[in-house]
């Protein structure tokens, strides 16, 4: 039998050469369903807005995981005792904290499984790998649900500061160009610290938290609520809104074998066969299918498409009041006469956005002064800006037909 050498090194654009730490981890990125996180983007749609936001799930799975290394390695500096069954555990479940994202990662998130979310879809395939890997990932499973005993290891995958977050913001800032969100992970990470099994900062490091946070708001309204790229969302999801209505009515449409599941029928409760369709979407099924449903006979699924297809998008607005229902109703009716169907609702949407930039209600952020006692970042002496960041910041997309023609 040919030898394979599983401690390979990957050369990363954000951070630099990544390597594999075990043959388990090699194992995990190599099985069909990792690998399938290479099909899908990142940033959904940001990449009609951002040119360059065209970086992978895959991507963004082992930078967390690089970081992550770099988190247990400060920590055990600090005196932290950490076993190798803990680490391996913690590493595992942020490589694997995204393996249930499904074609443009959020923007389709309650489209095709409809009443699931992403992290939910994660639990069930981490739960099938775990068959497959003879039991290797169950402490890795209890602590991506948080029922680990040693809470900062939970923390580490999912919180307010997470490596989740800290690879995400600066790598979707590096393939974006939008320095507005660039943060010093590293940094970041040389001030964590531990008290009483929960996951603090050192008090040196609050400035480096505030600019954080701070980056992150703006990441949300510069990048992943761009009004046009929310725009190419809403389509995306009417698209296969349609889509489905079409399959369930009778008509005949094309699409892959994995997507016609979801299209054809209603939420199944035969969660093996959900999963094993699930797990063969990615970004590519819909294009494929876009691009073929632009020349449907349906006048509403073909605008749709087309729109997406040759980014020939609505007009698209942030607004801080909300329109009334009798605007909204009169864009949909113009929208009606514009591509010629008597329904133009398709075409004309109102979302309200709401960005918390800190929340100290969930998982706060704790400051460990040097007498080691703890104050939650928004009553600390030192902070400047923390404090601002509680409020939330609320306003309203919308998007609309405004042209003559057909496109």
């Amino acid at each position: 039998m040919e030898f394979v050498n599983k401690l390979k090194v990957f050369n990363d654009p954000v951070h630099g050469f990544i390597s594999i730490p075990n043959e388990l981890i090699f194992d995990i990125i190599q099985h069909p369903y990792f690998q399938r996180l290479r099909r899908i983007c990142q940033t959904g749609l940001t990449e009609l807005v951002y040119p360059g936001a065209k970086h992978s799930r895959f991507h963004h799975a082992l930078g967390a995981m690089f970081l992550m290394q770099k988190a247990i390695e400060t920590l055990r500096m600090k005196g932290v005792e950490i076993s190798e069954e803990e680490k391996n555990a913690v590493l595992c479940a942020i490589l694997l904290h995204d393996i249930g994202h499904g074609p443009f990662s959020h923007a389709l998130e309650h489209t095709i499984m409809e009443d699931w979310v992403h992290e939910k879809i994660s639990l069930h395939i981490m739960e099938l790998l775990n068959i497959e890997f003879s039991g290797q990932l169950e402490l890795a499973i209890r602590i991506f649900k948080g029922e680990y005993e040693r809470k900062f290891l939970s923390q580490l995958v999912s919180s307010q500061l997470d490596v989740d977050r800290l690879d995400y913001l600066k790598r979707d800032s590096f393939f974006t160009g939008v320095v507005e969100g660039n943060i010093n992970p590293d940094r970041i990470i040389s001030t964590m610290n531990v008290k009483d099994d929960q996951l603090v900062i050192d008090s040196k490091g609050i400035y480096s938290i505030e600019k954080y946070l701070i980056a992150r708001m703006f990441m949300y309204w510069q990048v992943y609520n761009h009004k046009t790229s929310v725009t190419a969302e809403v389509l995306a999801i009417q698209a296969l809104k349609r889509a489905k209505e079409l399959s369930r009515s009778g008509h005949r449409l094309f699409a892959t074998d994995a997507l016609n599941y979801f299209l054809s029928n209603s939420q199944s409760s035969d969660l093996k066969m959900r999963l094993a369709y699930f797990t063969k979407l990615d970004d590519s099924d819909i294009w494929t299918c876009l691009k073929q449903w632009q020349h449907h006979d349906d006048q509403i699924l073909a605008y749709i498409s087309s729109a997406l297809v040759n980014r020939r998008l609505p007009v698209s607005k942030i607004l801080s009041q909300k329109l009334s229902l009798e605007e909204i109703k009169g864009l949909t009716t113009k929208a009606a006469e514009i591509v010629g169907v008597d329904d133009g609702s398709y075409f004309v949407h109102q979302t309200q956005i709401r960005v918390i930039p800190y929340d100290s209600e969930h998982s706060p952020i704790f400051i460990m002064n040097k007498d080691k006692s703890l104050d939650e970042i928004s009553d600390s002496v030192l902070q400047i800006l923390s404090h601002q960041l509680l409020n939330p910041i609320e306003k309203y997309h919308l998007c609309y037909l405004n042209v003559k023609k057909k496109q």
